[in-house]
C-alpha cells in the first residue's frame, strides 16, 4: 500500500492501515460464512455415511497445508491455533462433541482439551483418569483426554493403568506447553502451605526446594483443586495455571516456576474409532512377556528387525501375579504398515498377551 508525500507515521497514515484492517475483517468473514456452509454439507454427508466427525488424519491434512502456506509474519503456532479454533466451530456445525477430561475447570487436562478441540466443543470434567475412559467406553462422550507423559516427571501411571482395564483406541495426540505459576491471595512471605497435584510438584521440586524450603507441600487430586484451597486462606499457595486463576479468583504471585523452561505434557486422545494412516503416524502396543529369559529382549527384537523404531517404554504391574509387569512401547508406524503387522506376529511369539491400543498421527506443534 503506498501514501502521498509526507503522509508517513502520520495519523492520517495510521487510520489509512485500519481502514484497510476493516476491509480486510469484511473480506475475512465473508470467506469464514462460506467456508461454513461447505461444512453443513460436510457434516450432512457425514451424518448419511456414518463417518466421525472428528478425523484425525484430515485435522492433520488441514493443519499441514495451512502451515505450508504460511509465509508470515504470524507465526506457526499462531495459524494452527486459529485453524484449531476454526475446525472446533466447524465440529459445533456437524454436530456437538462432547471431550472428557480430568477436572475440574482450569485444570491442565482442561486447557489441554481446548486448546486442542477449540473452545466450541463441550469439555465435560470428571474426577478421576480411570473415569475418563469409562466415559469414552460408556459411549457417554466422543471423545476423552488424559495425561500419558511430561518430559519431566515422566509417564502418568494412573493412564497406564486404566488401558488395563478399558476397551478404548488412541485416536490422536496433543503436545500441551505446561507453564505452572504459584497462585495466592496473601503475601508471599506468610505462605505456610503449597498445594499441586503431585505431578506438578515434581516438575516444581528444585524451585520449591530453592524458593520456599520450610512449608508445608500438600498434594491434591488436581492442580485446580489446589487453587481452590488457595482461595480460601491467604497462608496457603497453589501451582497451577493462569486459568485456574481466573476461573477461581486467585492472585498470580509469580510465573513459570516450573524446573525446565520446556515443560511438554503429551495427552492422549480417546475414542471408540480407529484412526486412518497419515504416512506420519504412531502406534502404542501393551504387552506382558512369557516368563523365559529374555523375552522381552526377544520383543523388542521383533520391532528392530523388521525396521520398527520405537520411541517410548514403559512398565506397570499386571495387577494379576505379583512381580507381573505390563509393558507399553510406541511405535513410528501405523497398525496397516506390513512390517508393523510382522513385527507383532514375530513379538507374539514370546508374549502371554500382545494388545494394539491405538495407531494415530503424530503430533505437530506443540501446542
Amino acid at each position: 500500500m503506498t501514501y502521498p508525500k509526507g503522509m508517513t507515521n502520520t495519523p492520517e497514515r495510521l487510520d489509512a492501515l485500519r481502514k484497510r484492517i476493516d476491509t480486510l475483517d469484511q473480506q475475512l468473514i465473508t470467506l469464514l460464512s462460506e467456508r461454513a456452509k461447505v461444512v453443513v454439507d460436510v457434516g450432512e454427508f457425514k451424518r448419511g455415511s456414518d463417518t466421525p466427525i472428528y478425523a484425525p488424519h484430515r485435522e492433520r491434512e488441514v493443519l499441514d497445508r495451512a502451515l505450508a502456506l504460511n509465509k508470515g509474519p504470524l507465526s506457526d503456532r499462531t495459524i494452527e491455533a486459529i485453524y484449531r479454533e476454526l475446525m472446533s466451530g466447524s465440529f459445533q456445525i456437524e454436530k456437538a462433541l462432547t471431550i472428557a477430561h480430568l477436572a475440574p475447570n482450569g485444570s491442565f487436562s482442561h486447557i489441554a482439551a481446548t486448546r486442542h478441540f477449540g473452545s466450541s466443543v463441550d469439555c465435560v470434567g470428571v474426577p478421576s483418569i480411570d473415569r475418563v475412559f469409562r466415559e469414552v467406553a460408556a459411549g457417554h462422550c466422543n471423545y476423552g483426554l488424559v495425561p500419558y507423559e511430561n518430559s519431566t516427571s515422566g509417564s502418568i501411571v494412573d493412564t497406564l493403568d486404566a488401558f488395563q482395564n478399558h476397551d478404548v483406541t488412541i485416536y490422536a495426540e496433543a503436545l500441551i506447553d505446561i507453564r505452572h505459576c504459584l497462585l495466592c491471595n496473601g503475601l508471599t512471605n506468610e505462605i505456610t502451605t503449597i498445594a499441586s497435584k503431585p505431578q506438578v510438584i515434581t516438575q516444581c521440586r528444585k524451585w520449591l526446594a530453592a524458593m520456599f524450603p520450610n512449608v508445608i507441600i500438600v498434594e491434591t487430586t488436581s492442580s485446580a483443586e489446589a487453587v481452590k484451597l488457595a482461595a480460601n486462606d491467604t497462608h496457603v499457595a497453589a501451582i497451577s495455571s493462569h486459568l485456574a486463576a481466573h476461573e477461581h479468583g486467585v492472585e498470580i504471585a509469580i510465573e513459570n516456576v516450573q524446573d525446565r523452561a520446556e515443560n511438554i505434557t503429551r495427552f492422549l486422545i480417546l475414542a471408540k474409532e480407529s484412526a486412518k494412516p497419515t504416512g506420519d503416524d504412531k502406534t502404542t502396543i501393551m504387552f506382558t512377556t512369557k516368563h523365559e529369559p529374555g523375552a522381552l529382549v526377544d520383543v523388542l527384537a521383533a520391532f528392530r528387525d523388521n525396521g520398527i523404531n520405537l520411541s517410548h517404554i514403559d512398565k506397570r504391574p499386571s495387577g494379576r501375579v505379583n512381580w507381573d509387569y505390563t509393558f507399553y512401547i510406541d511405535a513410528d508406524s501405523h497398525r496397516e504398515n506390513p512390517e508393523l503387522i510382522k513385527a507383532v506376529d514375530d513379538a507374539e511369539k514370546f508374549c502371554t498377551s500382545i494388545d494394539i491400543l491405538g495407531s494415530y498421527p503424530k503430533a505437530g506443534q506443540v501446542l
